[in-house]
């Protein structure tokens, strides 16, 4: 393979509308989230910021583009067909990846209702099935896609919650099969990127939004490796390191994909991953794009190169201002 691995990742852009939810579909947890969503969400995640996104991602050459999740509020089945509207928009199942995030499983829904809808942009390549039939017991996952160097492994950290919580879990079935699935890949000499919409560490969110397993899941790549994680959740750019045997994992979370954001570094943005080998393994570049309120536009921010070898992991940071506004991408260590 000869080239860059240009790949887009975003996530939680809380794109639809519950303007025409019944009453009998909020006799639930979804009426706190529908409350949420009617006095501080449907002001904070704009469609004009998604139309700037789209615009933006139409000129930058990608190859792939990921999503880690909470593309609904309250996972209606409304919303999911809403988000495969807005997904065809972004292009093709062949093009795009997407796991799902806490907000899509709000309630335990029919799955031919909801993630049926979703299933081509969310199952693994034909040869690569790696449950049964897609189904809501999540058997669907992990999903593999492989797309020039890299093999985009997907899992599901989605489960309904209780009321005021926003936890995630894997649960063991399915870290089981994510084992084998990294040896298998790792064989291939591919780069792995392991797409969840929880991070993996705890310490990163609060107790009651937390990836309840995240202890075994850190254990887990302690003992098979992957190349990269990327998250969502935080509705915060950030980069920390796991570490593993054979050194460290970058993990990287990124902005709500629409949010005003009352302050920059909760502002609408995504990440940029270029992933190329190189004489000492692999190497990543990322760069952040921010959305700016004044410009109406997305522009480029920081950037970073992540050195990723079979010991170690090393990254050279970069900040870059091209704008008056421009995105903040912390760095967490």
């Amino acid at each position: 393979m000869n080239g860059i691995f240009r790949v887009a990742h975003l996530s939680d852009p809380h794109l639809t509308s519950l303007v025409d939810v019944k009453i009998r579909d909020l006799l639930n947890k979804r009426a706190l989230g529908y409350l949420s969503w009617w006095f501080r969400r449907r002001h904070e995640h704009a469609p004009e910021i998604l139309a700037a996104l789209l615009h933006d991602l139409s000129e930058q050459a990608l190859d792939h583009i990921v999503i880690t999740g909470d593309l609904t509020h309250i996972g209606l089945p409304g919303e999911f067909q809403q988000a495969r509207q807005w997904l065809e928009t972004l292009g093709s199942p062949t093009d795009v990846t997407v796991v799902p995030g806490n907000h899509d499983a709000y309630r335990r829904t029919p799955w031919e209702d909801t993630f049926a809808l979703w299933t081509p942009y969310m199952a693994s390549d034909p040869g690569l099935q790696t449950g049964e039939q897609p189904a809501p017991d999540r058997s669907l996952f992990p999903s593999v896609r492989v797309r020039g160097y890299a093999a985009l492994i997907g899992v599901t950290s989605a489960h309904q919650s209780a009321p005021f919580f926003a936890t995630g879990s894997l649960g063991a079935e399915q870290m089981n099969r994510l084992g084998d699935i990294l040896d298998l890949t790792r064989r291939q000499g591919l780069f792995r990127i392991l797409l969840i919409h929880h991070p993996p560490m705890a310490a990163m969110v609060a107790w009651r939004k937390r990836l309840t397993d995240g202890a075994a899941l850190g254990a887990l790549l302690a003992r098979h490796g992957v190349e990269m994680i990327a998250h969502g959740h935080t509705h915060r750019s950030s980069v920390v390191y796991l570490s593993e045997v054979r050194g460290t994992i970058p993990i990287i979370g990124v902005p709500s994909a629409s949010a005003r954001g009352a302050k920059p570094e909760r502002r609408a943005g995504y990440h940029i991953y270029e992933v190329s080998p190189s004489s000492h393994g692999w190497e990543v570049r990322t760069s952040a794009r921010g959305y700016s309120p004044v410009d109406h536009c997305f522009f480029a921010g920081d950037q970073r190169v992540i050195r990723v070898t079979g010991s170690a992991t090393s990254s050279l940071y970069t900040t870059v201002h091209p704008h008056s506004h421009p995105t903040q991408h912390g760095q967490r260590a």
